[in-house]
């Protein structure tokens, strides 16, 4: 067992790479079933379609994805 926090995936590795959710200030939540990868957005409490292209409360975070 490491004492750190678990790896990041890489980027690639994300579901729906090209959404803007992996990008945004308010992070989705990433729930994962057996057979697929629901994102849920905490801004608008719901899960939208993916992939998002464009979003009316998008803000982009400091951090690339890889390292949240």
């Amino acid at each position: 067992m490491t004492g750190g926090p678990p790896e990041p995936p890489a980027p690639e590795a994300l579901p729906f790479p090209d959404s803007l959710c992996h990008t945004c200030a308010a992070p989705p939540k990433y729930i994962r079933t057996s057979r697929s990868v629901f994102l849920f957005c905490p801004i608008f409490r719901r899960y939208p379609s993916q992939p998002v292209l464009a979003c009316p409360r998008f803000v982009p975070a400091t951090d690339p994805p890889e390292w949240r």
